[in-house]
């Protein structure tokens, strides 16, 4: 449960005050994930609309490499370098077991895609019950979890939209071409959309905030802005207002592949059909051709992206399109999606003057040639250090001008 007190400390930490904080709120322009059931004391994080923009990181086990100890050390280690959240992605191995673990490892608000628990525990995904999909996501909330992806965009309306288009990578969601193939198979509706109030019912009951999943996102540039997505969202926008007057928080997630000059169309588009429900997004990627730098790839859209509107960044690591995350590419992918979610508050409604100041504050530092401070206010001080330490130089500057640098050499001639 979310306190009065929880209130004042957040809005401490965004820079805003309190009666703001609690407007955007009501407004369900802001949601603050937190779990009635969630054991201990968390960070909680606001996000939002002004507020600072939020980075989250997917760890979880696969089919193909199962490793529990690893993915755990994989959630601690994203919290160290900045993330604000968390997400259990798992399909292999004991799923409860991984959930519980990364619950109880890290202090942020952790999240999951409960259909995949429901469909890998069938023999096939088609052969998931309605009952099995419910059953999963209450689970998870019993469980602790702070906010749950649920694919309840994808329906039958959605899916004839996919049908006409001349997509090239049809569905690349995992969550949504898990239901695209259970309504097809099962001639059904989607009961996430189907039975909607029943899912509000869950979340109320555990304060879970639901994080309505793009499953007819984009996977590729080429398909960024076609009617199955632009439907989808239609539809979401729906569901957030019926969530909302239920008193249910809401995230509403968006497109994966955009090319750069359809971001700011894409972002304002989805903000507005959603009534600025806060927007999360993997990415966006904008190229396809950078298989091992897609995390360099996506913050570059993310800081765009995050320029328009966006509130909430999901790390995509260099491993993306390849394989499962080694730790180095976790950290790799946090610091570089923290660096897109800064340089978005530069210039960010409610963040620009504190995010700038951090700036100004940095370059006094170089000004000053203050070595400590800088390492301070980097992003990344261990890496900063470590590459400042394996080049030193015999000035007070560092080694790529030594006695000649600029700023030391200008700082002398005024002074004298």
């Amino acid at each position: 449960m979310i306190t009065a007190e929880d209130i004042k400390r957040v809005a401490q930490a965004e820079g805003i005050s309190v009666d703001r904080l609690k407007r955007l709120i009501e407004s369900g322009r802001v949601v603050i994930p937190r779990n009635v059931k969630r054991d201990g004391d968390i960070v909680l994080k606001a996000i939002g609309e002004c507020m600072s923009t939020k980075v989250n990181v997917n760890v979880g086990t696969s089919k193909d490499y199962v490793n529990i100890e690893e993915e755990v050390d994989k959630a601690r280690v994203a919290v160290r370098y900045g993330a604000d959240t968390v997400m259990d992605l798992s399909t292999g191995g004991d799923l409860d077991e991984v959930r519980r673990r990364i619950l109880k490892e890290v202090n942020v608000p952790v999240g999951t895609v409960p259909i995949y628990q429901a469909a890998v525990s069938n023999r096939a995904v088609v052969d998931m019950s309605s009952d099995d999909m419910f059953n999963a996501v209450r689970r998870h909330a019993e469980d602790g979890i702070d906010f749950v992806t649920i694919h309840a965009g994808v329906n039958l309306n959605t899916l004839e939209r996919l049908r006409r288009s001349d997509r090239i990578l049809n569905v690349v969601s995992r969550g949504g071409a898990f239901l695209v193939g259970w309504m097809i198979h099962n001639e059904l509706e989607n009961p996430f959309y189907k039975e909607y109030d029943y899912l509000l019912d869950i979340a109320k009951e555990y304060e879970l905030t639901l994080s309505l999943g793009d499953g007819m996102r984009p996977g590729c540039i080429a398909d960024a802005s076609d009617r199955a997505k632009f439907m989808e969202n239609i539809i979401l926008g729906e569901l957030v207002r019926a969530a909302r007057e239920r008193g249910v928080q809401v995230i509403v997630e968006g497109p994966g592949h955009v090319p750069l000059d359809e971001i700011e169309a894409s972002v304002k588009a989805i903000k507005h059909i959603t009534d600025f429900a806060p927007l999360y997004l993997l990415g966006p990627l904008v190229t396809d051709i950078a298989p091992g730098y897609d995390h360099i790839v996506s913050a570059i859209g993310g800081a765009v992206a995050g320029m328009y509107g966006a509130d909430f960044l999901c790390m995509v690591s260099p491993s993306e399109h390849l394989a499962l995350p080694s730790l180095d590419h976790i950290i790799d992918g946090t610091v570089v999606t923290k660096i897109a979610a800064h340089i978005a508050d530069t210039v960010k409604a409610g963040q620009a003057e504190r995010a700038r100041q951090q700036d100004r504050e940095m370059a006094y530092a170089r000004k000053s040639l203050n070595w400590k401070r800088q390492f301070e206010l980097a992003i990344d001080p261990a890496e900063a250090r470590m590459i400042k330490s394996n080049r030193p130089s015999e000035s007070e500057a560092c080694s790529i001008c030594g006695d000649l640098c600029a700023i030391k050499l200008v700082k002398e001639f005024l002074e004298h």
